[in-house]
């Protein structure tokens, strides 16, 4: 039997057992394999970095959408960067009061071939009438509409390679461009415990845009070393400190079932570890 050995940490990784192979491309500029491993289900990985799975997806997709809807609380129009697989489309779509949703994919046949072999991580989401699907540039996507958002989510790829702009300076003051007053910008930042230096600089570069910028932690066991860093830019910290009272009221009212997200949850989340906050600090 052959193993995906993960690398991206340089002397520590993770490896899954390879129990069928559903899909492998090889390009000058990437590899791609979408495999079947017993314990996580369906796995996709991209140059040696384990993407999502079937069995944990839920952890990551919940707290990176719920987190930031339930603090808006009245959430109309919703930018998505990223997220090809679908799984932030289907929780945005639990919102009863969001009535527009933008997704802005790079790739055709990213969508394509997360609905083949990753069904339920969209769960039906791209055919929504509330979803529009935009194939084109996030970066470009941000910098030139005229669209406005309440919340936006950067559901993108570690920042390393193509994924670094969404990491930039720039991309954070287009999408705060794009926001709503009162409109939060959340996005994925890696595994603090491995990657705290992109933590000091998300948070130096979101800081000249958004007057409230800090992270949030969700535990995604394949997403290994530690709790997962969640960004949070917003102009109002009352938003992310709502009395628990109000998150069960909101999450009651939204009907909404989920697996990982509750309201507690939600309340905790925001309390980092000491080793995040000193850095934070120093920042």
């Amino acid at each position: 039997m052959t193993s995906y050995v993960e690398k991206l940490y340089d002397g520590y990784g993770q490896s899954f057992d390879i129990d069928e192979v559903l899909f492998e491309q090889q390009t000058d500029s990437w590899h791609l394999i979408i495999f079947r491993n017993r314990m996580f289900g369906t796995v996709m990985a991209l140059d040696g970095i384990i993407q999502t799975t079937e069995r944990d997806e839920f952890v990551y997709h919940e707290m990176l959408t719920h987190v930031p809807l339930f603090a808006h609380g009245s959430a109309k129009r919703v930018l998505i960067i990223g997220g090809g697989d679908g799984g932030i489309l289907r929780e945005v779509c639990k919102h009863p009061e969001v009535e527009h949703v933008t997704q802005v994919e790079i790739d055709q046949a990213v969508i394509d071939m997360c609905k083949e072999y990753l069904p339920n991580h969209s769960a039906g989401a791209f055919d929504d009438p509330r979803a529009n699907i935009v194939i084109a540039d996030g970066i470009e996507y941000v910098s030139t509409t005229d669209e406005k958002f309440d919340v936006i989510i950067s559901d993108c790829t570690d920042p390393v390679g193509p994924g670094e702009v969404l990491f930039s300076s720039t991309f954070y003051e287009n999408c705060k461009r794009c926001l709503n007053d009162g409109g939060i910008f959340v996005a994925q930042n890696g595994v603090a415990f491995m990657q705290i230096d992109e933590v000091v600089t998300t948070r130096r570069r979101l800081s000249p845009y958004f007057s409230d910028q800090t992270f949030y932690t969700a535990a995604v066991p394949t997403y290994v070393g530690g709790v997962m860093t969640l960004a949070w830019g917003g102009d109002d910290a009352a938003q992310r400190q709502l009395p628990l009272a109000e998150l069960e009221a909101r999450f009651k009212a939204a009907g909404i079932k989920t697996r990982y997200y509750n309201p507690a949850v939600h309340a905790g989340c925001f309390a980092l570890p000491q080793y995040i906050e000193d850095a934070l600090a120093d920042a």
